[in-house]
């Protein structure tokens, strides 16, 4: 089951709005055949696990033990289920880490391999394998998306001058995990001052390879000008704004409903959309929206330990967090938190 995950996690940023599975096939206690969802509308991992088994080997497949990280489809989506691959095979004993979330399936697939003389054992690692998909989890549990939060600070407290101009906070190395980061999720938000002043271009260029996410601006009266790099590339950018549904090329003007404040609106749009993942990069104003109302799952922050402002924009409060894990790259001090009621 480590390995199913440790494959599972090769996908990350691919399969979405997919979960992230792995899967291995196991005669005698030796792997035969493994792999795992490598991309959305692709093959599953049970697919790809069998069909790696060499054809010397093939023979074996029906005197096997599958591993599988996540419980076998059961529904006809992009792919036929797996389930019906399983039994086609005759595999006579199936691991499961844990069961579906999603309703098209949700012990479904279990069941039916029961029912047609599959020896099926679940629960192994099963936290384990829910860290691996929480943004899967989350989005099915809680209807919205997972939520990361992340910004930079110096060492006494700020995330900018009061300059307007771009502060760099973070060294290249940082800078490039902060890139990873963004290809792991589905969308990045930032508010309007954050585009005006920064001007980023909110794609992980220095994560060479990686899907890009989509990018997202709250915009309310649709004053950001058409220069920033965020409509000025190939790139998908959506304006969340209270005057216009529109499309202009790659940006999609997107009003939020007047009966939701802006960040409930956005996150259920968000979910309408099937989009399970966002991370919030800023600003202060936008973060501190998402901490006020507690919505958030995880919050990154980057700490310059030797960088000082007389004076500049304080960073958002992080309140009724837990410290989760921390650590240093050269200068820079990286500590993540979770909510506290989920430790």
């Amino acid at each position: 089951m480590q390995r199913c995950i440790q494959l599972a996690k090769m996908a990350i940023g691919y399969v979405q709005p997919n979960p992230m599975v792995g899967a291995v096939l196991v005669y005698n206690d030796t792997i035969i055949g493994e792999g795992y969802h490598r991309q959305y509308g692709g093959p599953h991992a049970e697919v790809n696990c069998l069909n790696s088994v060499a054809e010397e080997h093939r023979q074996l497949i029906s005197k096997s033990t599958l591993y599988v990280s996540l419980e076998p489809c059961s529904h006809y989506g992009k792919t036929p289920p797996c389930s019906l691959l399983i039994l086609q095979h005759q595999i006579p004993k199936v691991v499961i880490g844990m069961q579906d979330p999603f309703a098209a399936v949700n012990g479904k697939g279990i069941e039916l391999l029961k029912n047609a003389g599959v020896e099926v054992f679940t629960g192994v690692l099963d936290k384990a394998c829910s860290k691996l998909n929480k943004r899967f989890i989350t989005f099915y549990t809680k209807k919205r998306p997972y939520i990361i939060l992340k910004w930079a600070q110096t060492a006494n407290g700020f995330i900018a001058a009061h300059s307007g101009e771009r502060t760099f906070i973070t060294n290249a190395l940082t800078n490039r995990l902060v890139h990873q980061w963004r290809s792991e999720e589905a969308a990045i938000l930032i508010g309007e001052n954050t585009a005006l002043n920064d001007d980023p271009e909110l794609n992980n260029r220095y994560w060479p390879g990686a899907a890009q996410p989509l990018r997202m601006v709250i915009d309310a009266h649709c004053t950001l000008p058409d220069t920033l790099k965020i409509f000025s590339d190939d790139n998908s950018t959506i304006v969340w704004n209270s005057t216009t549904n529109a499309t202009k090329g790659r940006v999609e003007y997107i009003q939020w409903k007047d009966n939701l404040s802006v960040i409930p609106a956005i996150l259920q749009a968000c979910y309408e959309k099937n989009m399970q993942s966002i991370l919030v990069e800023g600003g202060a104003v936008v973060l501190q929206q998402f901490i006020d109302a507690g919505l958030w799952d995880e919050t990154r922050i980057i700490t310059n330990t030797i960088m000082c402002l007389k004076n500049g924009l304080p960073a958002p409060r992080l309140t009724g967090a837990t410290l989760k894990d921390a650590a240093n790259i050269q200068n820079d001090f990286i500590q993540y938190f979770i909510p506290a009621e989920h430790e």
